[in-house]
């Protein structure tokens, strides 16, 4: 197995100035792979003309059925997207909506996919329903019993995240598909930091629809995502801009949806071969046990909840400052840049209900990165103006 830690740091273009512990948000691209998309790029502008028309088809299915062998899907099935948000889009979007139907979320939906649910609720009449997920969490069957209890003869579709955002927390995907398929319920999946992050095989989870970004556990390129539609629901579903290639059908309406830079798409080989490199399963593995030693770590010291059970982690944990509840976008804000520019450090702080602390782990990053961040944290309770302070 592979040695991880600080070394690593040498593959990317990060500051060496910066503890970077926010690889959760928008990833962070190994060297190599960069080097791979700038050498597709010369490759396309070489000769644009022959490479959009000729070598880019086929080189894009070639993408997808190497990504399908890594998370359980055949290749034909999966469309490259530039983001989970765009896959969203096109599903929700896709769908004949009216008053009587209903639409299901979970309350830590990530906001551009709630954004998406309101919109589409004002546009054609329907509702959306939120299940009210408590804190912290207890368990898994908590939120299958919640979502049950939800579940009415007017639900037309279920969006359920894989991995929720700012609260970091895994859901039972698998066991949430099966109540809502035994309901008649169809089932969409925000799998944004699923890939790379779990053990994932989209026919076990057995969705009718699931996105996915490769940007950020996978190690592609930023625009780089997927989204997986199963073969009987392809007929129906549609991006966002219908171009040249519609009438062809899925996929091929999503390969070619007008003039882009695909080269983030393309160069998703490489970056399936770094993490190849550095042992799939064992990346997983160590990310998962770093977060969880450094986040009770932290907790212990500071007295703050976690967010989920070890059970419900990933590579990514969220806690909560106690005593924020009323904390909103601009005490997260101020949290954010006094540990960015004070400390040099890199976390995602986030405001639901209370200010939270989302940490991330990677292969780059050691138990003494976040002693740093507990170091910071101490000095802002202690010596910040009272203005910054919630507890």
């Amino acid at each position: 197995m592979r040695r991880f830690g600080s070394h690593l740091r040498q593959h990317f273009l990060l500051d060496e100035r910066l503890c970077f512990l926010n690889h959760g948000s928008f990833g962070a691209t190994p060297r190599s792979v960069l080097e791979a998309q700038t050498a597709w790029r010369a490759r396309m502008e070489a000769d644009p003309v022959r490479f959009m028309v000729h070598t880019l088809p086929g080189a894009l299915r070639e993408q997808a059925d190497g990504l399908g062998q890594l998370i359980g899907a055949r290749g034909q099935d999966l469309v490259f997207v530039e983001n989970a948000t765009t896959g969203v889009n096109a599903v929700l979007r896709s769908l004949d909506l009216g008053p009587e139907d209903e639409l299901l979320a979970l309350s830590h939906v990530y906001p551009a996919v709630s954004n998406t649910l309101e919109y589409l609720a004002e546009r054609s009449g329907c509702s959306v329903v939120r299940v009210a997920l408590p804190h912290p969490i207890e368990d898994a069957q908590q939120v299958i019993d919640l979502v049950a209890a939800s579940i009415t003869e007017r639900t037309r579709i279920a969006v359920l995240d894989h991995v929720t955002s700012f609260s970091a927390l895994v859901m039972p995907i698998a066991a949430l598909v099966d109540l809502c398929h035994s309901r008649g319920v169809e089932v969409l999946v925000d799998g944004a930091h699923a890939p790379g992050m779990l053990d994932l095989d989209l026919e076990e989870v057995g969705a009718e629809y699931y996105v996915g970004n490769c940007h950020k556990w996978l190690w592609a390129p930023k625009g780089c995502a997927f989204l997986y539609v199963r073969e009987d629901k392809q007929v129906d579903v549609h991006p966002a801009v219908i171009s040249l290639r519609e009438a062809e059908g899925y996929p091929f309406r999503f390969d070619w949806s007008g003039t882009k830079d695909p080269t983030a798409w393309l160069a998703l080989g490489a970056a399936l071969e770094f993490h190849a490199w550095l042992g799939g399963v064992a990346v997983r593995r160590h990310n998962h046990a770093l977060v969880v030693e450094a986040s009770e770590q932290i907790a212990s010291v500071l007295g703050w909840e976690l967010a989920s059970p070890v059970e419900m982690t990933g590579c990514i944990r969220s806690m909560r400052i106690p005593g924020s509840d009323h904390a909103d976008a601009k005490h997260a804000l101020a949290l954010h840049d006094y540990l960015a520019d004070t400390h040099h450090i890199e976390a995602l702080v986030h405001a639901h209900k209370g200010l939270w602390i989302r940490l991330s782990a990677q292969v780059y990053n050691e138990i003494g990165d976040y002693a740093v961040l507990l170091a910071g944290l101490q000095r802002w309770l202690e010596h910040d103006p009272s203005s910054l302070r919630l507890v």
